[in-house]
């Protein structure tokens, strides 16, 4: 089988990325290592014969993808947080990167290790190969180094030794961590819906006006009370039905519809009287809801106010499903491709109504790919360019940081004339997970041999050790500081700390939400820079 293998790389990485999705799959103490467990079957295979690897052009691929559809995903939230915490987390990710470099700095002084391979090892910890390739450079570069290809192994070897570590590690201290500080991921993902609305949990009840209080009083007085999180679909008054406006009036014995979270939908049922037996949504002899995919590019980042359906229809959007995720529509939400509106309307209109949206599965099956293959070749053209600092410090973004950049960019810019850069969620998602798995299989076979003859050589144990040492206390460090004193929900901060796709995928499967997607789109741009350039400080100052 193993012959099979080395003329077949291919079959490798199906073997290897079928068998590492069903251990992901195992419950370990009541957790599971998802798509991380391929980096470590990878391993496994890697290490049976050194022959064994697929094509660079594989890893560097799935790299890419899964960063820029993460970017694009995520362009419109990194921002809009950015504006308000991005002095404070840039802040915060120095110091938990710096530590990193501080504990490398005392193996060094304690083992008396070479330059080349203490800075390899914390471009290996903090699994960053852009790092690495920027150490290599400058390696070629310093007139203090007198043997330069002893020099370049060495830092090879403290990376590739090192590297599984930091995966490793930094799993073991999200996991610990959660169990040590008790973490509530539901409560976290209920009190951060409003900036980021990853599941509402919604429900819809029928009530009747009963408080007298309430009568002239306007639909936009609960509205404003309710703060936005309210939406009121179709009313009953006497026999006649209508969609209600912002202006509607209330009176006694009014019935409406009302939609949100079963918390804001409780508390504002007390307020205006009580709730009915049978649900008004159940009459649909004049309005009907319909639930209309998103496949129109047209339409796609836009808001929903900016279709005046109100003024075409008597129509209102009370919902948008987002794979998974329900959320509650009002005017500012912004449409994606693949999303799903519900819609409550005339039935006679519901016809046009779909046209506008689209409504067509099999449009959204297809990735436009003159915007996904634009966004991919900006993004590696930005990785491609060189920085130069101060100090003779040069780096460039690399296939990671360049596809991310960008993708955050045109995430937020969402789409530019007739060209949409965000993909649907379906399609973004498949693309995720496969670029994911090409870049795990990829790294695990071609270090696994590496990893294990290192490991079984003098120093292999202990650069095991260092890197999962360093790994783990710097991980461990970051989330006691930021869960406990900059009081970051641990959902975001456990992805602010996830160095690596594998480290973001557990910790997103242990969080059960998409918080911790937000969380790494959030500091990795910055963390990516730090790492850069701290490698090459670090190594600058050991030989100097």
């Amino acid at each position: 089988m193993i012959e099979a293998f080395k003329e077949s790389p291919l079959l490798l990485l199906f073997v290897v990325s079928a068998i590492g999705y069903l251990v992901g799959k195992i419950s370990i103490g009541g957790a599971k290592l998802g798509s991380a467990a391929v980096l470590f079957v990878g391993l496994g295979f890697g290490a049976l014969d050194p022959e064994l690897s697929v094509p660079q052009i594989i890893i560097v691929l799935g790299l890419s993808m899964f960063v820029y559809t993460i970017g694009i995903s995520s362009g419109s939230g990194f921002f809009h947080t950015f504006k308000k915490h991005g002095l404070t987390n840039s802040l915060f990710i120095l110091g938990v990167i710096s530590f990193s470099g501080l504990i490398t700095a005392g193996f060094h002084f304690l083992w008396n290790l070479d330059a080349a391979t203490s800075s390899g090892m914390l471009s290996g910890t903090n699994t960053n190969t852009p790092a690495l390739a920027g150490l290599l450079d400058l390696i070629n570069k310093s007139p203090n180094v007198v043997d330069r290809d002893a020099f370049t192994d060495n830092a090879v070897v403290g990376y590739s030794i090192t590297y599984p570590m930091g995966v490793l590690g930094g799993m073991m201290a999200i996991g610990l961590m959660r169990r040590w500080l008790k973490v509530d991921f539901r409560k976290e993902e209920w009190r951060l819906q409003s900036l980021y609305p990853v599941n509402e949990n919604l429900t819809r009840w029928s009530v009747e006006v009963t408080n007298p209080k309430l009568t002239m009083h306007t639909i936009r007085d609960l509205f404003q009370h309710f703060s936005s999180n309210l939406v009121f679909g179709r009313m009953k008054r006497g026999e006649s039905s209508f969609l209600p406006n912002m202006d509607t009036t209330l009176q006694i014995n009014d019935q409406m519809v009302l939609v949100g979270n079963e918390e804001t939908v409780k508390e504002a049922t007390a307020l205006i009287g009580e709730k009915l037996e049978t649900e008004l949504s159940f009459d649909r002899t004049v309005f009907d809801a319909q639930r209309l995919f998103v496949s129109n590019p047209v339409v796609a980042g836009q808001k929903i106010a900016s279709l005046n359906l109100a003024e075409k229809y008597s129509a209102i959007i009370t919902r948008v499903k987002r794979g998974d995720m329900d959320l509650l529509a009002n005017g500012d939400t912004i449409l994606e491709l693949g999303d799903q509106v519900l819609v409550v309307a005339r039935r006679k209109d519901l016809p046009a109504i779909a046209e506008i949206f689209g409504n067509s599965y099999d449009d959204l099956s297809q990735i436009d790919l003159l915007s996904f293959g634009s966004g991919m070749a900006l993004g590696l053209l930005l990785g491609m360019i060189s920085f130069q600092l101060p100090g003779d410090f040069s780096f460039k973004l690399g296939f990671a940081g360049g596809p991310l950049i960008v993708g955050l960019l045109l995430g937020a810019l969402r789409r530019s004339g007739p060209v949409v850069w965000t993909l649907p969620y379906s399609a973004n998602l498949t693309l995720r997970q496969m670029g994911l798995i090409l870049l795990l299989a990829g790294i695990g076979i071609r270090s696994g041999h590496t990893f294990l003859n290192t490991l079984l050589q003098g120093d292999g144990l202990f650069l095991f050790g260092a890197g999962w040492v360093i790994s783990f206390f710097t991980a461990i460090a970051g989330l006691f500081v930021g869960y406990k004193f900059l009081k970051i929900p641990y959902s975001l901060l456990s992805g602010m700390l996830s160095n690596q796709p594998a480290v973001l995928e557990y910790s997103t499967t242990l969080a059960g939400n998409k918080l911790p997607n937000a969380g790494f789109t959030m500091i990795f741009p910055v963390s990516m820079i730090v790492k850069l350039i701290l490698v090459q400080v670090l190594f600058g100052w050991l030989i100097g």
